[in-house]
């Protein structure tokens, strides 16, 4: 698609990236995404492994590539969110 074709709908707020995250996660981890908190670790407090987070990864990627023309979360730049904030903090700086 053309960029110049894009749908551009404004910035994205922190709140609402935050309810993103949240709400992605909540549905790979199958859990209420009001039980995830910003401070939250990925591995020690929602229990979610590498393959969670590269599906995470997918589903950000896909609904912020609607957003934002070529929106990637690059492979070795995983390893760095350890934290719900840091997710939300990345996307974010990329946006």
């Amino acid at each position: 698609m053309p960029a110049e074709t894009h749908v551009q709908q404004g910035p994205i707020e922190r709140p609402e990236v935050l309810q993103l995250v949240k709400d992605r996660l909540a549905d790979i981890l199958e859990i209420d995404p009001s039980t995830i908190d910003e401070g939250d670790s990925f591995a020690e407090d929602l229990h979610a492994d590498s393959l969670a987070l590269i599906e995470l990864v997918e589903a950000l990627e896909d609904e912020l590539g609607e957003r934002s023309v070529g929106f990637r979360i690059e492979d070795e730049d995983l390893e760095d969110l350890k934290t719900v904030r840091d997710a939300v903090d990345y996307v974010l700086a990329r946006l």
